[in-house]
């Protein structure tokens, strides 16, 4: 006689540990999500560092001198004008409407035939505190000639213009650095230049009253000389009907700006000459009008638009690469976690929440290391110290949560390319996107090798 023995049923799975890949990959989303409050507040402080740079670099700037602009010389002539109108006027006891010949005074506006700009700069760069700002001494000569003004376009008569109050002026951001009196000398006299521009939107300049007389020749030339202080950048306005800017200076890292760029350039590491030849077909203003035309073509915004110059700042500084890293922030996070993970799944470790938490901080604390330390030194040395720290804290930590120093090295060496990576791309600023695409691409390949075997229903089972 057989007996049937029934065998005990299985234990009951839960949910949970049916789906314990699943809630774990929850958790380390959870975990990065959670990671972004630090990256947040070190995104806080470097943007209040940069506030602080910023606001020391314009107390420097505040005493030593603006970013400069040059825009000149625009020659004034004021004219009567004879407007007849209809009044309102008592003949006899009645109001009747007259015709009566009103006069006022307008002017005229005129722009040189030619101007030439020669100017070198010689830069330093001053300290407050941590910071640092570049500033330059500029000596610039200018030099042209205005052909004789016409009336034409306005119907004015000769008798009407005023040529005894003509004036010429230069409109010039900040004149701090000018320690001599300055004098034009115009055909063949010595004029000399007055505080104020005397032109509408451009109230910081010079000016000079050139008195009767100075318009017999067809061509009037010019000449003025000056030294200013600046800082970061200077600009000049292309008023000729041909403008020619020569500028040299021993800075070796120059950043051409604006409408117009140089037509020859030269840049070595021990500075730059740059030949800029702009005509008056590039900009939005003419060569000459006047306050009687129903708009002034001549403004602070179409002059604006037209200045071209170079700038004595690098294009991006420490604090602009530190903001560029903590972009990649999360995905350090994501890729170290997913190694993490990796060696879970492939060698049966466990890993707690709570000891990858802790990674993901010695994480975002090399960013923190990269700002304090780009402060004071060149960012290629804080790069370089911030890496090391933040992949060595992490190694000797992984050697004790893996319980290897083989798999400790693999992470040290994972965290080293990713860092040598990411200093590439912060490098390459133009192709940053395409080289970042490609190691996101690269390294989802790598996830996808390793993985390719694992049946992770079962795992769950078992």
């Amino acid at each position: 006689m057989s007996l049937n023995v029934v065998p005990p049923p299985l234990p009951k799975i839960g949910i949970v540990k049916r789906n314990a890949t699943v809630v774990k990959m929850i958790t380390i989303f959870a975990l990065v999500m959670l990671l972004l409050i630090p990256l947040a507040m070190i995104n806080s402080v470097l943007s209040e560092r940069l506030q602080r740079r910023n606001e020391a670099v314009s107390g420097i700037t505040a005493t030593w001198g603006a970013e400069q602009t040059v825009s000149g010389p625009v020659l004034v002539i004021p004219y009567r004008c004879q407007n007849k109108v209809w009044k309102d006027q008592i003949v006899n006891g009645r109001q009747e409407k007259m015709e009566v010949v009103e006069s006022k005074i307008l002017k005229a506006y005129f722009l040189p035939a030619s101007l030439k700009i020669n100017g070198k700069l010689d830069p330093n760069i001053l300290h407050r505190g941590i910071y640092e700002a570049v500033v330059y001494r500029g000596a610039i000569s200018l030099s042209g000639s205005f052909g004789k003004p016409v009336f034409d376009e306005w119907k004015v008569k000769s008798e009407d213009i005023i040529w005894e109050d003509a004036t010429v002026s230069f409109m010039i951001t900040d004149l701090r650095g000018t320690k001599e009196a300055l004098v034009l000398k115009w055909g063949g006299k010595s004029c000399p230049l007055v505080i104020g521009s005397k032109i509408a939107d451009f109230p910081s300049g010079i000016h000079a009253r050139l008195g009767a007389g100075s318009f017999e020749n067809e061509a009037t030339p010019f000449e003025l000389s000056l030294v200013l202080n600046g800082s970061k950048s200077i600009s000049f306005a292309p008023v000729g009907a041909q403008t020619e800017v020569k500028l040299n200076s021993v800075w070796g890292d120059p950043s051409f700006q604006g409408a117009f760029l140089p037509a020859e350039r030269k840049v070595t590491p021990e500075g730059f000459e740059a030949t800029w030849q702009v005509s008056y077909y590039g900009r939005n203003y003419p060569q000459q009008w006047s306050t009687q035309d129903s708009c002034i073509p001549f403004n602070a915004n179409t002059v604006q638009a037209s200045l071209f110059g170079v700038s004595l700042i690098s294009v991006v500084d420490s604090y602009r690469y530190v903001e560029r890293s903590i972009k990649y922030g999360v995905l350090f996070i994501v890729l170290a976690f997913t190694t993490f993970f990796l060696f879970e799944i492939l060698s049966r470790l466990r890993i707690h929440a709570f000891q990858y938490t802790l990674v993901g901080i010695a994480l975002c604390l090399f960013y923190l290391a990269l700002l304090s330390l780009s402060e004071i030194t060149s960012f290629g040395i804080a790069y370089v110290v911030g890496a090391i720290s933040s992949t060595a804290m992490v190694t000797f930590y992984s050697a004790h949560i893996l319980r290897s120093s083989g798999r400790a090295m693999i992470i040290a060496g994972g965290l080293s390319g990713i860092y040598a990576f990411l200093y590439v791309i912060l490098r390459q600023q133009d192709y940053s996107l395409l080289f970042g695409t490609a190691g996101l691409f690269f390294v989802l390949a790598i996830v996808m090798y390793v993985t390719r075997n694992i049946d992770w229903y079962s795992r769950d089972e078992q």
